[in-house]
């Protein structure tokens, strides 16, 4: 492939923690001219990070990537609907002020790409550079609108939902190739419009470090069978109906082991008191990824789940499924759609229903339990999966093949 002029648009990049960071860093790697417009780092805590803010680190280069970084307000500690909307107008206007500034510099890229996690408002910034510059855009979809604003913000004014519907028609006309994290994402892209033609397979990857972990020092885990979650203890994530799980099987030796934060974990932790659970649910906290892969290792099991009732939720593949794979354990779910499928196909676990968590304790009680070294081996198999799919140097080898196909 030729290297490429490449702009990357998104609110969330380095020293946030997103794919973002890869397709940026990598593809220069490979020689391509990556520049990123982006926001003030500001997740997850909700204020800028140390070593930014609105008079610091504007302009920089980051291993070889020139960083465009435009104001947006905070998402706030609580990431509020307020402090969200506010979060996402800010960026997508001065983003497009930005444009217009490198309009004006005749900046001149090969291609666009917009690392499309929510908001869907990031894209109106490089679509104003295609009218400007006719850059053709290609946006890799990892949420889909507004159905997201139902499922995590929690909107069901139909008005706003039928605005943002039209609004989504609208970028999705003005992307030139939608790439979509999950195979059932077509589903509901092709409702909003006859874009058949602009839709390509392209999944998410495990970081490299899941590839080749270099196994360190964390904290001792309790003995018993380990059932490890990481990641966001938060309302989509069900896991009020892991704690049912959790009281159903409180005689066993299951140890559920919380690793991560989010806006569950108050009334977890008062579940646990409430009903005597101090023996069976541990919460470690928040820990660098760095030091994923070795909690991981301690496992026996990995647990993934995704609330029922939001047919968005059964679009979408936690990106944790591909650390999960990765680690070479089996992985418990209690989820619907694209991730089941996966775990299917890949024979890498077992799953149940969304919200069922009387079949989760059927499952771990009765065929789990009873014959745990058979079920271990089905980490083999998701590794196996994880190998020839999702590792990052093949899906990047995919995005310069997409990237190199010219538009008609």
């Amino acid at each position: 492939m030729n290297n490429k002029r490449i702009l990357l648009v998104t609110q969330y990049f380095y020293p946030e923690n997103f794919k973002s960071n890869d397709i940026a860093f990598e593809l220069k790697k490979r020689g391509h001219s990556v520049d990123a417009l982006v926001g003030i780092p500001n997740y997850p805590v909700g204020e800028y990070l140390k070593g930014y803010n609105i008079f610091k680190k504007r302009i920089e280069t980051v291993k070889g990537v020139r960083v465009y970084r435009v104001f947006q307000t905070p998402r706030g500690q609580k990431a509020s609907n307020i402090g969200l909307s506010l979060n996402y107008i800010t960026f997508a206007f001065c983003a497009s002020l930005w444009v217009l500034f490198l309009a004006m510099l005749k900046k001149k890229y090969d291609a666009i790409i917009v690392h499309e996690i929510s908001p869907i408002t990031q894209a109106y910034p490089a679509i104003l550079l295609k009218k400007l510059r006719k850059t053709p855009i290609y946006m890799w979809v990892l949420d889909i609108w507004p159905d997201a604003m139902m499922s995590g913000g929690g909107v069901k004014n139909k008005r706003i939902l039928s605005f943002m519907n039209n609004r989504v028609k609208g970028i999705y006309r003005n992307c030139d190739r939608l790439l979509i994290s999950s195979k059932r994402m077509s589903w509901s892209i092709l409702q909003k419009g006859n874009f058949r033609d602009k839709i390509i397979y392209f999944p998410n990857w495990a970081e490299k470090l899941f590839e080749n972990p270099i196994l360190q020092e964390v904290p001792i885990l309790p003995e018993g069978y380990r059932i490890v979650f990481a990641g966001n203890l938060g309302s989509a994530q069900d896991l009020r109906s892991v704690m049912q799980a959790a009281l159903k099987l409180k005689d066993t030796d299951i140890r559920w082991i919380f690793i991560g934060d989010g806006s569950e974990r108050t009334w977890m932790k008062e579940f646990v008191k409430e009903y005597q659970l101090e023996q069976s649910v541990f919460f470690l906290g928040s820990y660098p990824i760095e030091l994923i892969p070795s909690f991981y290792n301690k496992a026996d099991a990995l647990l993934l789940t995704l609330r029922s009732g939001f047919p968005h939720l059964e679009m979408v593949v936690p990106a944790k499924l591909q650390t999960y794979m990765s680690s070479g354990k089996p992985v418990i779910g209690m989820i619907n759609g694209e991730a089941a499928d996966l775990i299917h196909e890949s024979d890498g676990g077992y799953v149940v229903a969304a919200a069922d968590y009387d079949a989760l304790v059927d499952l771990i009680k009765n065929r789990i339990l009873p014959n745990r070294e058979e079920f271990a081996k089905k980490g083999a198999n998701g590794r196996k999966f994880f190998e020839k799919n999702f590792k990052m140097d093949i899906c990047i080898d995919n995005l310069e093949k997409i990237i190199s196909v010219e538009l008609m």
